[in-house]
């Protein structure tokens, strides 16, 4: 039991205790005193009051059951933007900032032509993609979509909050901009096998956004089955993927009709984001 008022290296004991990493325990402590991380390693006698304790308390248990941090904070940083984040949405990951710098790279070589300037993210979460995107390129027309009210609210609210203009519509995969044309086609798609052992310790995200079931492929084939017909001719199709799932997906898109077939490695220099030319 921990004396009351607690103290900055009692709350960081009581963290270790229960197993929460000592950045997020900071990070939680940092946040609870409205302080800085770095204040705290020089006043680890400083006292919480009550009201603090009874909440950080909470937290810390919440980061213990194995709750992404972003969600307990309400906030993700992805791609130099600090995003809005809850159970609706699955937490930006640092490897799908792969997917924003190729993207980046594709528009920044149109320039200054026309070129590669209608951008539509499929399946869009928390925005993440589609937004980092649009501050990256401003001249872009970007479009993101997703199956869930809930997550495309969440897409919505942190375009607002940043202000950056996108066109968000509510669908599953081509479905809500069928007859349109994209000269960029952008979706990290749930893609963890329905078996995978890796999907407990991901209980707290929605599962939709996860795993399609069975080989972890089905949204993959449909994105990439249903492009040809969305992307103009010389667009490209970039998709995020499992770490061995690169093969496939480049076969896909060869029987697709796709040219320039690569992948690029991601941070751990797992096979991540692979994308073809039309």
């Amino acid at each position: 039991m921990i004396a009351l008022p607690p103290t900055v290296a009692d709350v960081m004991a009581q963290a270790r205790a229960l197993g929460v990493d000592r950045l997020d325990a900071q990070l939680l402590l940092a946040r609870a005193l409205a302080c800085a991380r770095s204040w705290l390693l020089a006043h680890d006698d400083a006292v919480l009051s009550a009201p603090q304790w009874v909440a950080l308390q909470a937290e810390l248990w919440r980061r213990a059951s194995g709750e992404p941090l972003a969600y307990i904070v309400g906030e993700q940083e992805f791609h130099g933007l600090r995003l809005q984040v809850n159970p609706n949405v699955l937490v930006p990951r640092p490897d799908t900032e792969l997917l924003v710098d190729w993207a980046l790279e594709l528009l920044d070589a149109a320039v200054p032509g026309p070129a590669l300037r209608k951008v539509v993210d499929l399946g869009t979460g928390s925005g993440a993609i589609a937004l980092a995107v649009k501050r990256g390129c401003p001249g872009a027309v970007v479009t993101a979509t997703d199956v869930s009210a809930a997550a495309l609210q969440v897409a919505q609210a942190n375009a607002l909050r940043l202000g950056l203009v996108i066109e968000t519509l509510a669908g599953s995969w081509w479905e809500p901009v069928a007859g349109r044309r994209f000269d960029l086609i952008l979706s990290n798609p749930p893609y963890i096998a329905g078996g995978d052992a890796h999907l407990a310790a991901l209980r707290h995200e929605p599962t939709l956004a996860l795993t399609p079931g069975r080989d972890g492929l089905d949204a993959l084939r449909t994105l990439t089955c249903g492009a040809a017909a969305q992307v103009e001719p010389g667009g490209w199709l970039l998709l995020e993927h499992g770490f061995d799932q690169h093969e496939a997906v480049q076969a896909m898109l060869r029987k697709q009709g796709f040219g320039a077939v690569h992948t690029r490695i991601d941070l751990g220099g797992q096979p991540r984001c692979t994308g073809g030319c039309r």
